[in-house]
């Protein structure tokens, strides 16, 4: 069932990601951010094995509807179940980090946005909130333009098992690169899930009011409109015979 696939493969996803970000903040190397990137690309990879192939990602799944005739009628069970894989997924590795966490924090009955970034997205403080947007609108347009180039068969070879490879390679690379400024969420559900989550268990309601409701505008608007255009731009000039058409030209 596809539905499950997509809940599953974002659970492993948000596992692998945020316990990537625990285990470099909450241990002795804080700063080595090219272990954190790899987890999460690694995670996102695994997500996509794990699903046969699933989307992992609202900004793909309103893409590929809009761009390459996914049925409209799955796309708001396919949003829930990454949603639902995204507060499962931070839910399994709070409980794993929760004591270090309290350690951090000073205390159960203290969470601050110092731990909340761990699990949802926190820019950092100089980062204006256009910045905000336009850093999360890039890093999804790269990853969804890189998506379309390996599944398009009239110019890549590659079979199904093989994407999550260049997957793999893509988001550890838009992490490195563009990824410090906001933490890359680049995924709706993989910010949105985990955000809900650490809401509900003591993080509170500022999470989504702060810097003036950033959630929304960054990794929920900036991924979707980021997306559509990174597909947009890979259909224009690259798939299929516009290739042909654009070599004529």
């Amino acid at each position: 069932m596809p539905y499950a696939g997509e809940f599953l493969g974002t659970t492993v996803f948000v596992m692998f990601g945020c316990g990537s970000n625990c285990q470099v903040n909450l241990t002795s190397d804080p700063a080595n951010w090219t272990s954190l990137s790899i987890g999460w690309g690694a995670g996102l990879a695994l997500g996509v094995w794990i699903s046969g192939g699933g989307h992992i990602n609202p900004a793909v799944t309103l893409s590929m509807a809009v761009f390459r005739g996914f049925p409209w009628r799955r796309v708001p069970f396919y949003w829930l179940a990454q949603l639902l894989g995204g507060i499962v997924g931070a839910a399994i590795t709070y409980g794993n980090w929760i004591r270090a966490i309290d350690i951090y924090e000073g205390g159960r009955n203290i969470r601050t946005l110092r731990t909340a970034g761990f699990f949802g997205t926190v820019p950092l403080d100089y980062v204006t909130n256009l910045e905000c947007f336009f850093s999360e609108f890039t890093g999804a347009a790269l990853l969804v333009m890189g998506i379309f180039a390996m599944i398009d068969s009239s110019k890549n070879e590659w079979r199904g098992g093989q994407v999550p490879i260049g997957i793999f390679i893509l988001f550890t690379a838009i992490a490195i690169a563009f990824g410090a400024q906001t933490s890359f969420a680049n995924n709706p559900a993989r910010d949105l899930g985990p955000r809900m989550f650490t809401a509900m268990v003591g993080y509170g309601g500022v999470l989504f009011t702060f810097r003036n409701w950033y959630w929304l505008y960054g990794p929920i608007l900036g991924s979707f409109t980021g997306g559509l255009l990174g597909a947009a731009l890979y259909d224009i000039f690259l798939y299929g015979d516009r290739r042909d058409v654009v070599e004529r030209l």
